[in-house]
Protein backbone atom coordinates (compact mmCIF):
# COMPACT_ATOMS: atom_id res chain seq x y z
CA UNK A 1 0.00 0.00 0.00
CA UNK A 2 0.87 3.61 -0.72
CA UNK A 3 2.20 5.50 2.76
CA UNK A 4 0.51 8.53 3.83
CA UNK A 5 2.83 10.90 2.63
CA UNK A 6 3.33 9.33 -0.86
CA UNK A 7 0.60 10.35 -3.74
CA UNK A 8 -1.64 7.23 -4.33
CA UNK A 9 -3.82 5.55 -7.05
CA UNK A 10 -6.71 3.70 -6.23
CA UNK A 11 -7.80 1.17 -8.41
CA UNK A 12 -10.23 -1.64 -8.48
CA UNK A 13 -9.45 -4.61 -9.58
CA UNK A 14 -11.57 -7.48 -10.19
CA UNK A 15 -10.73 -11.84 -11.17
CA UNK A 16 -12.67 -14.33 -13.02
CA UNK A 17 -12.70 -17.60 -14.56
CA UNK A 18 -11.33 -19.24 -11.38
CA UNK A 19 -8.54 -16.60 -11.06
CA UNK A 20 -10.47 -15.58 -8.14
CA UNK A 21 -9.08 -18.78 -6.46
CA UNK A 22 -5.42 -17.77 -6.48
CA UNK A 23 -6.55 -14.51 -4.52
CA UNK A 24 -8.60 -15.68 -1.51
CA UNK A 25 -11.42 -16.73 -3.43
CA UNK A 26 -12.38 -12.89 -3.45
CA UNK A 27 -13.44 -11.65 -7.01
CA UNK A 28 -12.98 -7.99 -6.21
CA UNK A 29 -10.30 -5.78 -4.32
CA UNK A 30 -9.55 -2.30 -3.68
CA UNK A 31 -5.73 -1.18 -4.19
CA UNK A 32 -4.24 1.62 -3.30
CA UNK A 33 -0.52 1.59 -5.31
CA UNK A 34 2.06 4.18 -5.19
CA UNK A 35 1.84 6.96 -7.88
CA UNK A 36 5.67 6.61 -8.57
CA UNK A 37 7.36 3.19 -7.96
CA UNK A 38 11.24 1.75 -8.55
CA UNK A 39 11.65 0.76 -12.40
CA UNK A 40 12.61 -2.79 -11.05
CA UNK A 41 9.32 -3.23 -10.18
CA UNK A 42 9.78 -3.42 -6.36
CA UNK A 43 7.01 -3.64 -4.28
CA UNK A 44 8.53 -3.69 -0.96
CA UNK A 45 8.12 -0.14 0.98
CA UNK A 46 11.14 2.35 -0.34
CA UNK A 47 13.30 2.68 3.04
CA UNK A 48 14.35 6.87 3.46
CA UNK A 49 17.41 6.64 1.65
CA UNK A 50 16.46 5.06 -1.64
CA UNK A 51 17.52 7.16 -4.68
CA UNK A 52 16.99 3.88 -7.12
CA UNK A 53 15.16 5.38 -10.30
CA UNK A 54 11.23 5.62 -10.52
CA UNK A 55 8.61 5.55 -12.86
CA UNK A 56 4.99 6.08 -12.63
CA UNK A 57 2.78 3.04 -11.28
CA UNK A 58 1.75 0.92 -14.30
CA UNK A 59 0.22 -2.22 -15.34
CA UNK A 60 3.38 -4.63 -15.03
CA UNK A 61 4.26 -2.98 -11.26
CA UNK A 62 0.24 -3.36 -10.62
CA UNK A 63 0.90 -7.37 -11.46
CA UNK A 64 3.90 -7.53 -9.51
CA UNK A 65 2.38 -6.01 -6.71
CA UNK A 66 -0.54 -8.25 -6.67
CA UNK A 67 1.44 -11.56 -6.84
CA UNK A 68 4.15 -10.04 -4.07
CA UNK A 69 1.03 -9.04 -1.39
CA UNK A 70 -2.99 -10.45 -2.58
CA UNK A 71 -1.87 -14.08 -4.56
CA UNK A 72 -2.30 -16.27 -1.81
CA UNK A 73 -1.07 -19.48 -3.96
CA UNK A 74 0.39 -20.95 -6.99
CA UNK A 75 1.83 -17.69 -8.74
CA UNK A 76 3.16 -19.55 -11.61
CA UNK A 77 -1.19 -19.79 -12.46
CA UNK A 78 -0.87 -15.87 -12.59
CA UNK A 79 2.48 -14.70 -13.99
CA UNK A 80 5.10 -15.78 -16.44
CA UNK A 81 8.11 -13.99 -17.08
CA UNK A 82 7.11 -11.06 -15.19
CA UNK A 83 3.83 -10.46 -16.59
CA UNK A 84 0.57 -12.12 -16.88
CA UNK A 85 0.57 -15.65 -18.09
CA UNK A 86 -0.67 -16.45 -21.72
CA UNK A 87 -4.21 -17.60 -21.44
CA UNK A 88 -5.13 -14.86 -19.42
CA UNK A 89 -7.42 -11.67 -20.45
CA UNK A 90 -6.77 -8.14 -19.27
CA UNK A 91 -9.27 -5.24 -19.44
CA UNK A 92 -8.47 -2.16 -18.33
CA UNK A 93 -11.95 -0.16 -18.08
CA UNK A 94 -13.29 -2.58 -20.51
CA UNK A 95 -10.95 -1.92 -22.94
CA UNK A 96 -8.28 -4.92 -24.02
CA UNK A 97 -5.17 -4.59 -22.35
CA UNK A 98 -3.39 -4.72 -26.03
CA UNK A 99 -4.79 -1.53 -26.93
CA UNK A 100 -3.66 0.12 -24.43
CA UNK A 101 -0.34 -0.67 -24.25
CA UNK A 102 -0.21 -3.50 -21.90
CA UNK A 103 1.86 -3.47 -19.00
CA UNK A 104 3.41 0.06 -19.75
CA UNK A 105 -0.41 1.54 -19.30
CA UNK A 106 0.22 4.21 -16.68
CA UNK A 107 -2.26 3.25 -13.90
CA UNK A 108 -5.05 5.90 -13.11
CA UNK A 109 -7.07 6.92 -10.04
CA UNK A 110 -10.03 5.11 -10.43
CA UNK A 111 -9.33 2.71 -12.89
CA UNK A 112 -10.91 -0.87 -12.75
CA UNK A 113 -8.65 -3.87 -14.00
CA UNK A 114 -10.15 -6.88 -14.75
CA UNK A 115 -8.29 -10.12 -14.81
CA UNK A 116 -10.03 -13.16 -16.64
CA UNK A 117 -8.27 -16.58 -17.26
CA UNK A 118 -9.60 -18.85 -20.13
CA UNK A 119 -7.56 -21.61 -19.18
CA UNK A 120 -9.96 -24.42 -18.03
CA UNK A 121 -8.99 -28.00 -17.08
CA UNK A 122 -10.78 -30.60 -19.43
Amino acid sequence: MASSNTPAVAVKIEFGGGLELLFSNQRTHKVSLPATVPKDNTTALPGPENDSPTKPADVTYLIHYLRDHLLKERAELFVENGTVRPGILVLINDTDWELEGEGDYVVKDGDEIVFISTLHGG
